[in-house]
């Protein structure tokens, strides 16, 4: 195997090994890693010059010589998240900056009324500027990407925008881009189901724009051609999905949903995020409904209000997943 690719190898061996323990001293990174010493202190001396790890204490060790330790530094390389959000009503861009640990450095709302990339990238460079380890760009918006391009989006002013083309050509640094309730679902499934289910459905309600589903399925987001599994406004209802829902009919058009994706997939929980009509209200009509219609199954309904939480969750941890390095044989 090419000499540089071992010591890569190593290298993230070690990066791995310290990221768990925080810190430690050479010969417990040899004991945990499997390498020796030598190795070690060649790898540990090239982390100390890229600033990935920094010299902490000496401590005494079993009668020999006292021992230095090495910690991990978690802001050597930070990521930068943007969710397009609906607070209440409201239109905003939530800026969050994390790091290795998955720490939250900081976090900004930003009232967006209407999107304006310019705007929008001012925001970015104010928090790159600031955080200048920040390696990646995490985006999580209400849409779809095709080809560059957002093609289907509840924001009619994201349309056509090729958000993650500027940005890299402005900032020179890597952008990924995901739907908001794909994320949510993926973050729902990591903080609370914690892979215990083959099948979760996220459906997401906002108060004035169309729903959308997310689909995690064997650990796995199912996307469909174009991303577009779970465009669920296109389905042949005759339905105004805009908000403003009487609660009569929103209860019957959710059940209606439900059935309908239980009917496909079989999902062991649906995760329904909504903040139209009270919890005990819809879970009375969902009791009533299913006396009145057949289901071969029938799936766990979990309502939430959690919504932005899973969201950023799910957006973090893709970051998380691009910032540490991956090379492994």
């Amino acid at each position: 195997m090419n000499k540089n690719i071992v010591k890569e190898l190593n290298l993230n061996k070690v990066r791995s090994v310290l990221q768990q323990l925080r810190i430690a001293t050479k010969p417990q990174i040899a004991e945990a890693t499997g390498l020796s010493v030598v190795t070690i202190n060649s790898l540990v001396k090239e982390l100390l010059a890229s600033c990935e790890l920094y010299e902490d204490n000496i401590v005494p060790s079993n009668g020999g010589r006292p021992a230095l330790t090495y910690r991990f530094n978690f802001n050597y390389s930070l990521a930068l998240i943007l969710l397009f959000n609906e607070n209440h009503w409201r239109d905003e861009v939530v800026a969050s900056i994390i790091n290795l640990n998955g720490d939250t450095l900081i976090k900004e709302d930003h009232h967006i009324p209407v999107f304006d990339l310019q705007y929008f990238e001012q925001i970015i460079a104010k928090l790159v500027n600031e955080y200048p380890t920040v390696k990646i760009i995490g985006i999580g918006i209400p849409g779809q990407v095709v080809d560059g391009e957002i093609t289907v989006s509840s924001h009619e002013t994201l349309m056509g925008v090729r958000m993650a083309d500027s940005i890299q050509e402005t900032f020179g640094l890597p952008v990924l881009i995901e739907n908001d309730v794909n994320a949510a679902v993926s973050g729902y499934s990591a903080l609370e189901d914690k892979g215990e289910s083959d099948c979760v459905i996220g459906i997401y309600f906002p108060d004035k724009y169309p729903p959308g589903v997310g689909i995690h399925l064997n650990g796995t987001v199912v996307k469909g051609k174009n991303g577009m599994a779970g465009e669920i406004k296109f389905l042949p209802l005759d339905v105004n999905w805009n908000g403003h829902w009487d609660p009569s009919e929103f209860m019957k058009v959710t059940c209606h949903v439900i059935q309908t994706l239980n009917a496909v997939l079989a999902p062991d929980k649906i995760v329904f995020y909504q903040n139209v009509v009270p919890d005990e209200l819809w879970c009375a009509s969902w009791s009533t409904y299913q006396t009145q219609h057949e289901m071969a199954s029938v799936p766990q309904v979990i309502l939430s209000r959690s919504f932005s939480i899973d969201f950023y969750e799910g957006i973090k941890a893709l970051a998380l997943e691009e910032l540490n390095p991956s090379l492994s044989i």
